[in-house]
């Protein structure tokens, strides 16, 4: 056997120490969170904000576990909504993870539909010479651009404002 590189022995003795700061939520965030779903006469204690920052960071670092383990066994380096999704199932949070299925494909709807409204609008921008083609289509087609639909986005749950939409007509 041949020595090992100190550097591989260092980075797998993880001496280092994290901050609590930076292992846990923004308390700022997760404050706003739960005001939402109290009374607005509703009080929070701080060691409440501070439970529900501890327990909800440790939620997310648990999930957040599994799914990277997932994608180091697939040799991945980017985790995406997918992997996500099956680490709420693998880990028993079926409920949670049928919501956000839901959540993450209204997302990357609104965000392909978002593209495609920007894409004639970049298109007329280039300032290139126009011309009559013949057709009477004035219609863009999507074949000139090109979306990414392997699934590898990343998503923004904007303030989970969707998320408690889910089942509403507006978003349906």
């Amino acid at each position: 056997m041949g020595a090992e590189d100190p550097r591989d022995v260092q980075l797998r003795n993880c001496d280092y120490e994290i901050k609590e700061q930076d292992r846990y939520l923004p308390i700022a965030n997760v404050t706003r969170v739960m005001k939402k779903a109290l009374p607005d006469k509703a009080k929070l204690s701080k060691e409440a904000k501070e439970c529900v920052q501890e327990c909800a960071s440790e939620y997310i670092s648990f999930i957040t576990s599994q799914a990277i383990d997932k994608c180091l066994l697939e040799k991945r380096k980017t985790l995406n909504g997918e992997d996500i999704l099956w680490a709420m199932f693998t880990l028993g949070f079926e409920h949670y993870a049928e919501t956000l299925k839901i959540y993450l494909a209204k997302y990357r709807q609104s965000e392909q539909e978002e593209q495609m409204a920007k894409a004639p609008r970049r298109r007329s921008a280039k300032k290139e010479p126009e011309y009559n083609s013949g057709s009477d289509s004035e219609d863009e087609s999507a074949e000139d651009f090109e979306f990414d639909s392997n699934g590898d986005q990343f998503v923004g749950f904007d303030e989970f404002g969707l998320l408690g939409s889910v089942g509403n007509e507006e978003y349906d």
